[in-house]
């Protein structure tokens, strides 16, 4: 005698993994993420993520630092790569700044509250 419900059976076994062919669904690298970090009390960090491999994340971070007036440093991410962090809210700066040095708008995401 054979009970139908103990054998195992997966229903979405012949379905295949229906995202396997394309690669690049949900992906974040053709995006420049600027994204805020809540640190002690009111102290924030600003972070920049998924610039170009054009562009030298040291000079910017340099003129980042030599334009708004704050402290910053660059983060290697296993990920993201190299990520710039600044101190304080400069996420509205760090957007325009890249605006007018060429990178189009629709390429930046600005994140957080």
């Amino acid at each position: 005698m054979s009970v139908q419900n103990l054998n195992s059976y997966d229903p979405f076994a012949d379905e295949g993994d229906p995202l396997g062919d394309s690669a690049d669904v949900g992906s974040t690298a053709d995006y420049i993420h600027i994204r805020i970090q809540q640190r002690n009390g009111r102290k924030t960090l600003t972070t920049l993520q998924g610039l170009p491999k054009q562009y030298d994340p040291k000079k910017l971070l340099k003129a980042f630092k030599k334009e708004f007036a704050c402290n910053g440093t660059l983060v290697d991410d296993e990920k993201m790569g190299q990520v710039i962090q600044l101190q304080g809210d400069q996420r509205a700066k760090i957007s325009s700044f890249l605006v007018e040095n060429g990178l189009e708008k629709s390429t930046i995401k600005v994140h957080g509250f």
